[in-house]
């Protein structure tokens, strides 16, 4: 009996073959809950999680939420804060418990207390006075009062109430000397103090206070902790006399555990704007920095420490001095910051523990941060690491390998000359097959790859291959050749690809291998583009464009409904036009030659009253390719907006693809349309300094060249000469011989983020309209679920969602009738701010016109920088407007009142007749 009433309860539950509402499927839930037997109560929690999945929207979560609460009690109610913050019986509830005889309810209580008042302003004031009173209450327990303290840290909401907060912990730092008390509320000090940016100078002061004068390590251990926490958050409230009663306290103590902390914390805040204020001086007094060479003296003692973690946040603290402050005293620090990385270096390298790895990553940092704030640095930090490869274990090989691809994509360091050095030690690697070798075979393969500015040579891809088919597998190639693609390596990620469409079980990954060596293929093409042979550039952009042709048809093969790699295949797309828009436009140029003008077209062109006509069809040409290179630009500011969980380095590489387009259609304008008006101040020269990897120097010293010789043509010779012809060719191929860059984002998705929406009222079936009278408006409500993958916010978040509604009229119904313009259409937007990663709004839409409507609904994402991303999704429902009865019945009589006139009317014609 009981195993069948379970059995209807999950099917009535919507979990069997019957499948409920979601309000039907609470409400069998609730039952469960309700049951006085606990393995159908068990059940129907565990049931839960799949009725949230299924219906992830706040009003039926809430009411689910409340009764789990119900089962746990307040525990449950706490973990509700962030949903229901401002419910008010929650509130009385939690004030209730808190005066509960039960333990078990009053730790229920605090903890949901200290939730509510996280998240709720009137909850916080509210309690205030209670917490107050209860950790003063001398019959409250110390216990208690332990747990009761940190709920003080959440009364920041205004500077009256956490000004209260502050001077009760003033006070309870004062009145308990014990240990526990002393680190409790210090710490709920500093908590206080970070989140209302209210008297933090005059916490950090009181942290160094007890650091020096207090014997406990447990309290200075404590200061040190809270003291890095302030470091990291508001580095700009830390004054001079700060930083140096830190450096004494890390001067005078014996103790390396103590002594490491406080490094830790100066070093945290020699990566910050607090650096520059202590080594700054005051104008009218010229020794202001009272011992500045405290700090200084600190970390060159540390540099050499026995201890490694006290030596890399001394090498760490001399690191940020030499790249932030550029005072020509400071200058000699630049040899003991080289040195005490080298030291490091060597010492950490020879030991693969977890604390010397941990180590040799901050040093590594530290390489890369000197290496590009001190490039005249950068070529000896380089033939450091190159020395040290040889002799490294194979842990700290792979990360050596990493820092050395970082230094090399910012600087050009790796030359040719190196490359040998490299090889050598791809030889004698990789003699197992275990992990560490398999990701020193990736990492060293990619320092080669950048090393080569060019193709590599035979005999470097032998030496790889050969490597690679004794002890790699099928995962460590194609992370190999995922590198030389984005390196630009493509011929030697042609052959791995290739290599590889044997080794996989399923035909969508053979379809993805099989474009991406197509792809490879394709680019591998446009390496023989030589300047000034525009024959031979056509012949190589059409085999190019006929592999891309195969790799598309192979790359749409391997897309899956949960996969569709819809950023891969319209970043092919666009490459594929851009090639046919560059081959367009070479033709052109030729045009000139094997189509030059009539001998009417100087008459022709005093005609029409335009100069340009007397060049002959070649102006409408150019013309067309004009338009046709700005449409490129738009689509790849389209391909931009729609990726939102695209990496910097993705996003920068469209963003050149979209500046190549522009580049030439300014060319094409400024040479030959409208050299009068051309303007180049914006696009004036733009430097490669800031620029991330080698192929974005590469393109953008191209984009110098390119304007540079257009502005010394423009308005030389009279258009369309062939200067000008040959410029735009020469242009072309200069941005083609820059092997395309395929960036992480094409290959691999770090962050996910979709939305999805749900519209009310909705039909039943999605084919089947909803009915509305014409002279009503219908209330569409739109809701909405921010949903993430592992990684939520790597590289941006969510501010605000934009909703467009629109509608359509697809078919009318009845007579037309003079309507209103305001009456036909639909064109509404509103921003909303998710909540939890929910949201939703209203809208309010007219259908006076009978007939079937189709509304779109379509959302778009506002980051925290203020950027507009178009996400989507894009829904659509269908409405149909009817006529209202008074109306229908007024036509109605109308047409039976006129039916006897028009009788009487032809039979007297009749008569007449």
């Amino acid at each position: 009996m009981a195993s069948n009433s379970t059995k209807s309860f999950l099917a009535d539950a919507g979990y069997g073959e019957q499948e409920l509402d979601a309000n039907s499927a609470l409400m069998e839930l609730d039952k469960g809950l309700r049951s006085g037997k606990l393995g159908e109560q068990c059940e129907a929690v565990v049931r839960f999680p799949r009725l949230f999945q299924k219906y992830p929207f706040p009003i039926l979560i809430n009411s689910a939420f409340l009764k789990l609460a119900d089962v746990f009690r307040v525990g449950m109610l706490g973990s509700l804060a962030s949903i229901i913050p401002e419910r008010k019986n929650a509130h009385h509830s939690i004030r209730q418990s808190l005066d509960s005889h039960d333990n078990v309810e009053v730790e229920a209580a605090v903890f949901a207390a200290a939730n509510f008042s996280a998240q709720s302003k009137d909850f916080a004031v509210g309690i205030c006075n209670k917490i107050s009173e209860m950790i003063q209450g001398l019959a409250t327990p110390v216990d208690l009062k332990l747990k009761l303290i940190p709920i003080l840290q959440h009364m920041h909401h205004d500077a009256i109430l956490a000004s209260s907060a502050r001077q009760l912990l003033q006070q309870l730092v004062t009145s308990y000397p014990s240990t526990k008390m002393v680190i409790v509320s210090l710490h709920t000090f500093t908590l206080l103090a970070a989140s209302s940016l209210v008297d933090t100078p005059k916490q950090i002061q009181l942290l160094l206070q007890y650091l020096k004068n207090d014997p406990r390590k447990a309290v200075k251990r404590l200061t040190i902790q809270d003291l890095k926490l302030l470091a990291s958050k508001t580095p700009h409230t830390w004054s001079r006399e700060n930083i140096q009663a830190l450096c004494e306290c890390a001067l005078q103590t014996p103790y390396d555990s103590l002594k490491l902390g406080m490094l830790s914390v100066l070093s945290t805040l020699s990566g910050t704007i607090a650096i520059k204020h202590y080594f700054s001086t005051v104008p009218g007094n010229v020794s202001s920095p009272p011992r500045s060479s405290d700090l200084v003296k600190l970390a060159q003692e540390c540099c050499y420490h026995n201890n490694r973690g006290i030596a890399a946040h001394g090498v760490r603290v001399l690191t940020n001095i030499t790249v932030s402050c550029q005072e020509k005293d400071l200058l000699a620090l630049e040899q003991d910051a080289v040195f005490g990385l080298e030291s490091l270096l060597v010492l950490c390298s020879q030991d693969d523990s977890p604390g010397a790895q941990a180590t040799l990553k901050i040093a590594l940092n530290c390489m890369v941060k000197l290496a590009k704030g001190r490039p005249h640095l950068s070529q000896s930090v380089v033939e450091t690491l190159l020395t040290q490869l040889h002799s490294a274990q194979d842990a700290a090989r792979i990360l050596m390998c990493h820092c050395l691809a970082a230094i090399a994509m910012q600087l050009p360091v790796l030359g040719d000359g190196m490359l040998g050095d490299l090889m050598e030690l791809y030889k004698v690697i990789g003699r197992s097959a275990t992990d560490k070798q398999q990701e020193l075979l990736v990492s060293l393969a990619t320092v080669i790859f950048v090393a080569s500015q060019k193709a590599l040579s035979v005999e470097s891809k032998a030496v790889i291959k050969q490597q690679l088919e004794s002890v790699s597998n099928g995962w460590t190639v194609y992370r190999i050749a995922r590198q030389a693609s984005r390196m630009g390596n493509h011929d030697m990620a042609k052959e791995l690809y290739q290599s590889l469409l044997t080794q996989v079980a399923s035909e969508h990954f053979y379809f993805w291998l099989n474009s991406l060596k197509e792809f490879s293929h394709a680019e591998q093409c446009l390496t023989g583009l030589q300047e000034e042979n525009y024959s031979s550039a056509l012949s190589c952009i059409a085999e190019s464009l006929k592999f891309y042709h195969k790799g598309i048809a192979s790359l749409t093969a391997a897309s899956t409904p949960l996969n569709p790699l819809s950023f891969q295949c319209e970043f092919v797309k666009l490459r594929i036009d851009l090639l046919q828009a560059f081959s367009q436009l070479i033709c052109t140029c030729n045009s000139l030659k094997t189509s030059p003008p009539p001998a009417i077209a100087t008459t022709i062109a005093m005609t029409l009253g335009n100069d340009l006509q007397r060049c002959g069809r070649i102006s409408n040409q150019m013309k067309q390719s004009m338009e046709e290179f700005r449409s490129l630009a738009s689509r790849y500011g389209d391909l931009y907006q729609a990726s939102f969980d695209a990496d910097s380095a993705t996003l920068r590489n469209v963003e050149l693809q979209q500046q190549s387009c522009l580049l030439i259609s300014h060319a094409i304008e400024a040479l030959i349309l409208d050299p009068e008006s051309a303007s180049f101040q914006e696009y004036g020269s733009t430097g490669t300094a800031h620029a991330d990897s080698e192929y974005e120097r590469r393109m953008m010293s191209v984009y110098n060249h390119v304007l540079e010789e257009v502005e010394s043509l423009n308005r030389k010779y009279t258009p369309v000469s062939y200067m000008h012809t040959a410029c735009l060719c020469n242009a072309i191929i200069a941005l083609l011989k820059v092997p395309l860059s395929f960036q992480r984002y094409f290959f691999q998705k770090l962050q996910s983020t979709s939305i999805k929406l749900a519209l009310s009222p909705s039909p039943r079936n999605p084919a089947e309209p909803i009915a509305v009278q014409n002279n009503q408006q219908l209330a569409l409500k739109v809701e909405g679920v921010v949903q993430h993958g592992s990684k939520p916010g790597l590289f941006r978040k969510i501010q605000s969602v934009c909703l467009n509604v629109s509608s359509t009229l697809q078919s009318k119904s009845g007579q037309d009738y003079k309507i209103p313009i305001d009456n036909m259409t639909n064109e509404m937007e509103q921003r909303v701010e998710p909540h939890n990663d929910y949201f939703s709004t209203q809208f309010l839409l007219n259908f006076a016109i009978l007939g079937t409507h189709n509304i779109t609904v379509e959302s778009s994402v506002k980051d925290a920088n203020g950027i507009v991303w178009k996400t989507g999704p894009r829904t659509t429902i269908f409405v149909k407007s009817l006529e209202d009865p008074y109306s229908q019945q007024i036509r109605l009589q109308q047409q039976q009142a006129q039916q006897p006139l028009q009788q009487q009317q032809q039979r007297n014609a009749y008569t007449r007749f």
